[in-house]
């Protein structure tokens, strides 16, 4: 595995739990929706409805996946962690700053330039040398999992 690669993985997975944050939106709307639509005031004739019986099934959705949103959030900290103390480790300060910046404040280049004050040559070319390096201090001493 490249070190951009595996430093991506911190954005895909934030990624990946804001979207599934946007699918328990959706779900808790409908479920508000439901409720409205359920009549408890009237008498029962038969033992469920479909509409009680798709409302529970939408609730269990729900749980199930607020449950995968916590695990992923649990991982995503993690591998954060993980990662944000890897970059840390480098020995260039520079690269550090740059590695931080990119991979765990999800920064382009642009912004780095702008707040560093160096050109956009001098970013992209520190950027190649910290991948590089961290390649060379993880990846190859086969470090990272």
């Amino acid at each position: 595995m490249k070190a951009k690669t595996y430093l991506l993985q911190l954005q895909k997975l934030d990624i990946s739990i804001n979207q599934k944050l946007m699918e328990l939106h959706q779900l808790q709307s409908k479920l508000k929706i439901g409720l409205k639509t359920i009549s408890y005031d009237m008498e029962k004739i038969q033992t469920s409805s479909s509409t009680e019986a798709s409302f529970a099934q939408l609730v269990e959705k729900k749980i199930d996946l607020e449950n995968e949103i916590n695990a992923e959030i649990d991982s995503f900290i993690d591998k954060k962690h993980e990662i944000i103390n890897q970059i840390q480790s480098l020995d260039n300060p520079l690269f550090i700053m740059v590695l931080y910046k990119r991979y765990a404040e999800y920064k382009s280049h642009r912004q780095i330039t702008r707040e560093m004050y160096y050109s956009i040559q001098h970013v992209q070319r520190l950027h190649q040398q910290a991948l590089r390096e961290f390649e060379q201090k993880y990846l190859q001493q086969n470090e990272i999992k």
